[in-house]
């Protein structure tokens, strides 16, 4: 049961590796049974087709992409009890990690999904579409948490504003691989930190 596990894991990591860098369309399952050292019948044992396999690596994704915010913004939130402090600690945490990555991020799964999106069945789509919601109910839920305390200085929709840090991460991504800068990323995700900064603090004389 473990080695099916394992063998599991090593099919999805090479599957991810190879989405990431040429997309969904261009992966065939024959390059990654030949570079997870299984045969065929070995690969359908663990997904009967290749829209299955997008739905597993999607699942994997979106759960280790769970882990690192739970851990990041729980971190803040202990470091300091004001929900806008604690948002602002977190988001320079997540700066901070994404600038320590030595090659630069490897790309976003469900922003590959999107561009390709006619290569998937409805359930991998509703799954994508779920992703980015629960990104928007996670910084929703520690937006309210701000405005209860600070109102915001502008009129602000708060479920774009949350939507600001998918897209200051998802076009950060895109801009450093353009670019060929790793530290582009960052520099996003702390702009954005300033624009929160600006929206919430208020004005001291």
């Amino acid at each position: 049961m473990r080695k099916g596990q394992e063998t599991r894991e090593r099919v999805l990591a090479i599957a991810e590796a190879s989405v990431l860098a040429k997309g969904f369309g261009a992966t065939s399952i024959d390059e990654i049974i030949a570079e997870a050292h299984i045969t065929k019948s070995g690969f359908f044992y663990h997904f009967k087709d290749k829209n299955a396999l997008a739905r597993a690596l999607l699942v994997r994704y979106v759960e280790n992409d769970d882990k690192v915010l739970d851990d990041v913004f729980e971190r803040a939130r202990d470091l300091h009890d004001d929900p806008l402090h604690a948002f602002l600690i977190g988001l320079k945490l997540l700066s901070e990690m994404m600038a320590d990555l030595p090659n630069g991020h490897p790309g976003c799964l469900v922003a590959t999904y999107t561009y390709n999106e006619r290569l998937f069945d409805k359930e991998v789509r509703d799954l994508n579409m779920r992703s980015v919601l629960a990104w928007r109910a996670r910084f929703r839920k520690i937006l309210d948490e701000i405005v209860a305390i600070y109102p915001p200085r502008d009129e602000t929709d708060l479920d774009a504003l949350a939507d600001m840090v998918s897209n200051a991460v998802e076009g950060g991504i895109v801009m450093s691989k353009a670019l060929r800068d790793p530290k582009v990323l960052a520099h996003q995700i702390l702009l954005f930190r300033s624009y929160i900064k600006l929206l919430f603090l208020p004005l001291t004389h």
